[in-house]
């Protein structure tokens, strides 16, 4: 099945639901618009992801640290910020269906929609004019393109639109012990902010000298009104992010190095180069003087899954203004105290994790002249598989379970493992083949007398014959995370 198609959207959504990897938030009471859980599987991936980024990011660097900083800060945060004032959408509303989506991004489906009928002209121009809408953030030009491209609502087949109007996408609650008393506050619509308020005392306490990053992975939230594309737009979601404090003068040097390093980072896991692209920003944020975004191509098109932005000395310069503290540094080497500027990563971990899944979730036709035969796999990278082996015992007599048992005891002391004798054997690969685990362990009659084991490898389906001694090593070499990690430095 073709990875550029609707159909397969729906088969990784379906997978990811049948296999415990993502569920609808809320089910049982029919669902939460743009909500998501991550289920027992999902979870385990989501977690490798977070470690792959934070062993090259954190670990394999001296001069970045991590830290967690909380989801709700002063609200002065978010005025100094400009989230208050300006962190907005373009929005429209159908008035047959009722809903509402983003006018800019009705524009660039279509925009996709005339790529695939070979109609370049026609999005090129439409590119441009939505270029040019955003950059003088003209309403009523989004508006007159609507119009003039006839685009309908999804839900009704209308086009009875609205005007397109802003909207603020922050969430907002109350903070106190009674409402009279109550103070208006934000959940945190991105992370970077904890880092930049944390600034100062990571400086300190750290000892640290520029250039130097502070990292974070943590959960942000925005009021996103279109719930669609599965877990691409949703209105809970999990950032990592690192800000890079430099030497004015010398951001630009960093940036170009730091997109290198990220697409790098993608291309390791496994995809395919020709999948991802750099996007750069027609219109900068207001805190940028330069932005691009590491795209990924989905079934539906491409959309970003990380930004790289040269954020200028505004957050700090913001912050110092409004708290009244004095977030400047004393710089040793040319005996000067400066504002730092800062290059920001910052990557969907949600989006990733989709790019990812989407990726290694592969459609094998293992048919022969004698018999029809396929399979679904999951080609994870071993190091971000949510299961690094499989014990099975070939049937549940005989004491084969017993003996399976005890490998299995002892190899979850050190990797994430697998317990099943239920089925026969080769539905027990399918399984396991479809939740992406890299090694199959197969204890059967002939490990009771010689302490051998079956090994099965996901990807080639090859299977070995090694000694019981050997299966902790075997493990460990497949999933080392030396081994992706040798792969991004290279």
């Amino acid at each position: 099945m073709s990875k550029n198609n609707e159909d397969f959207l729906k088969s990784v959504i379906s997978h990811a639901k049948e296999y415990g990897f993502v569920f609808p938030s809320s089910e049982i009471y029919d669902g939460l618009a743009a909500v998501y859980d991550y289920g027992q599987l999902g979870s385990e991936l989501k977690n490798n992801l977070k470690t792959y980024w934070w062993k090259t990011m954190v670990q394999m660097n001296e001069n970045i640290i991590g830290i967690d900083s909380a989801i709700f800060m002063h609200p002065k945060t978010w005025k100094a910020s400009g989230h208050v004032d300006g962190f907005n959408d373009p929005m429209v509303d159908n008035k047959d269906s009722k809903k509402r989506y983003r006018a800019d991004q009705l524009l660039e489906d279509k925009i996709e929609r005339y790529r695939k009928d070979k109609k370049d002209d026609r999005a090129d121009k439409l590119q441009a004019d939505l270029d040019k809408a955003i950059q003088e953030d003209d309403l009523t030009a989004l508006g007159n393109l609507i119009e003039e491209h006839q685009i309908a609502c999804p839900v009704s087949g209308t086009r009875n639109w609205t005007d397109v109007r802003q909207f603020n996408l922050m969430f907002s609650t109350q903070m106190g012990a009674t409402s009279e008393g109550a103070e208006k506050v934000y959940l945190r619509p991105e992370s970077a902010q904890g880092i930049f308020l944390n600034y100062l005392n990571v400086q300190k306490t750290g000892r640290m000298k520029i250039p130097f990053g502070i990292a974070q992975i943590g959960k942000a939230f925005r009021n996103e009104v279109i719930a669609r594309q599965f877990i691409i737009r949703m209105r809970e979601f999990e950032q990592m992010e690192l800000q890079f404090f430099v030497r004015p003068g010398t951001e630009m040097e960093w940036y170009e190095k730091w997109k290198e390093l990220r697409l790098k980072w993608h291309l390791a896991m496994g995809g395919p180069k020709e999948n991802y692209r750099f996007h750069d920003h027609v219109k900068p944020a207001h805190y940028a003087n330069a932005a691009v975004d590491i795209e990924y191509k989905f079934p539906f098109g491409y959309r970003e899954i990380e930004g790289i932005h040269s954020r200028t000395d505004f957050d700090l310069k913001q912050h110092m203004e409004f708290s009244g503290k004095k977030l400047q540094y004393f710089d040793p080497e040319i005996k000067q105290s400066y504002i730092p500027y800062v290059v920001e990563t910052s990557i969907g971990l949600d989006r990733c994790f989709l790019s990812v899944f989407g990726h290694a979730l592969t459609h094998e036709d293992l048919s022969t002249e004698d018999k029809k035969d396929s399979r679904v796999v999951l080609k994870l990278h071993p190091c971000l598989a949510p299961i690094k082996a499989a014990v099975l015992p070939l049937t549940r007599k005989d004491g084969l379970p017993e003996k399976a048992r005890e490998l299995m005891n002892k190899l979850k002391l050190d990797f994430s493992m697998q317990y099943d004798e239920r089925d026969s054997i080769g539905k027990r690969y399918r399984r396991q083949d479809a939740i992406g685990t890299p090694l199959c362990i197969t204890v059967d009659h002939q490990s009771l007398e010689d302490n051998t084991v079956t090994i099965r490898h996901r990807d080639s389906m090859e299977q070995e014959r090694v000694a019981l001694e050997e299966v902790e090593r075997i493990i460990q070499e497949k999933t080392d995370w030396k081994n992706l990690l040798k792969a991004f430095l290279d």
